[in-house]
């Protein structure tokens, strides 16, 4: 049987949580940003939408586009508590739930799917509960991936329900813009329409493949891919309510892959001492970049086994970061990991095929990866160190 994933995306989250408790604003536009005039929109509610007020607009502009907006500081405490119950309300459906950013999330359904009747009940049951218990409107993707998934809740909203299946992938997907394309970013899209790739489904037309494979590089077999309806429904979520993390504000943006990834480098080292000092071991790894629209975005992977290694918990947020990044600028990072254990209660149990641990050399690479440097040194291999100098002084 397919996957059946639900994205669960929660409409204009920031505003609609402040109509939330400031009811006398329902009705009216409203947007979520720095009151100065300099300022920037993270979000606004479908009533100021129709203005054609948008997120990251400068406030004088939206207030140009709607006299009327109503532009309130972001209270970003209150935000976080709202999506936990978010979160936790989803669980009672699933514990296959994996988050994306503050306000939205994949939630694996394909087995609790089988009790209703009829297949979408479980959706109508999610968002009229998400809409009496927590007071907020949310729009569902339903897919047998991710993408699709994804994809679908995008197509309409706010209060939408929609289904996309594989089958109906040329008649539903393909005819859509290429910019609405998950995954390609704002930069791609006019190098792309230059070579003819107006809509998504001109991503699997054979015509545009050498295109499309020079201006997408390494990502182009995976967005090729996705556009067919072959990509992963395999779900990043942790076996534990239990993580630890780490995050940090930044004074000015981060606007270089160089600068995100030392500062996220700086938050691994902090995760790790956190995991050692406590004597836990984790799993699952995840990256949180917060853009200068406020708006969130979390990746995750999940390891195979259960570590508190810092070279590994680093391997897996540098590849997030290195996946993810784009030059939008970031001023917020934050590195957890999660489906804890305490150390000393995992049994590990070597294979045969394994190769064995705890070796001398085992323990050097593990303190030079831990300092970032080859610092130290085994006897033996210092005394290959001097051969090799010796015969290189030797034969000059």
């Amino acid at each position: 049987m397919a996957s059946v994933l639900f994205h669960i995306d929660l409409n204009a989250f920031f505003a609609n949580a402040e109509i939330l408790r400031h009811p006398e604003l329902k009705d009216k536009p409203v947007a979520i940003g720095s009151l100065s005039s300099r300022g920037v929109l993270s979000t606004a509610n479908y009533e100021a939408r129709k203005h054609g007020v948008h997120s990251a607009m400068p406030v004088y502009q939206a207030k140009e586009l709607c006299p009327g907006l109503v532009v309130i500081p972001g209270d970003y405490a209150y935000y976080r508590k709202l999506s936990s119950r978010f979160f936790a309300y989803l669980r009672r459906y699933s514990a296959k739930l994996e988050p994306l950013s503050i306000d939205e999330c994949f939630l694996d359904v394909t087995e609790p799917i089988r009790k209703y009747p009829r297949p979408l009940d479980m959706a109508v049951q999610i968002q009229q509960g998400v809409l009496q218990e927590l007071g907020l409107t949310c729009s569902i993707g339903v897919g047998p991936t991710r993408f699709l998934a994804k994809m679908a809740s995008d197509m309409k909203k706010p209060m939408g329900i929609t289904v996309l299946r594989k089958s109906e992938i040329p008649a539903k997907l393909w005819p859509l813009p290429i910019e609405e394309m998950i995954g390609i970013g704002k930069k791609t899209v006019p190098a792309l329409k230059k070579e003819g790739v107006e809509r998504i489904g001109d991503l699997v037309d054979p015509r545009f493949e050498p295109a499309v494979r020079r201006l997408l590089g390494k990502n182009a077999f995976a967005m090729m891919q996705k556009a067919k309806g072959n990509s992963s429904s395999k779900l990043e979520f942790s076996t534990s309510h239990k993580s630890i993390s780490v995050s940090k504000t930044f004074k000015t943006d981060l606007y270089t892959l160089e600068e995100a990834q030392t500062q996220a480098q700086i938050l691994t080292r902090e995760l790790w001492n956190k995991l050692v000092r406590d004597k836990q071991k984790g799993r699952l790894v995840s990256l949180v970049l917060r853009d200068t629209t406020f708006h969130n975005q979390m990746r995750s992977k999940t390891l195979n086994a259960m570590t508190d290694n810092y070279a590994t918990i680093w391997e897996v947020v540098s590849e997030l970061l290195l996946e993810h990044f784009e030059p939008v600028g970031y001023r917020h990072i934050g590195v957890s990991i999660g489906s804890l254990k305490r150390a000393d209660q995992i049994i590990e149990q070597p294979t045969i095929f394994e190769e064995p641990v705890n070796t001398t050399q085992d323990i050097v690479a593990s303190l030079n990866r831990s300092l970032d440097s080859k610092v130290f040194m085994t006897a033996g291999d210092l005394l290959k160190k001097k051969e090799k100098e010796g015969k290189n002084e030797h034969g000059q």
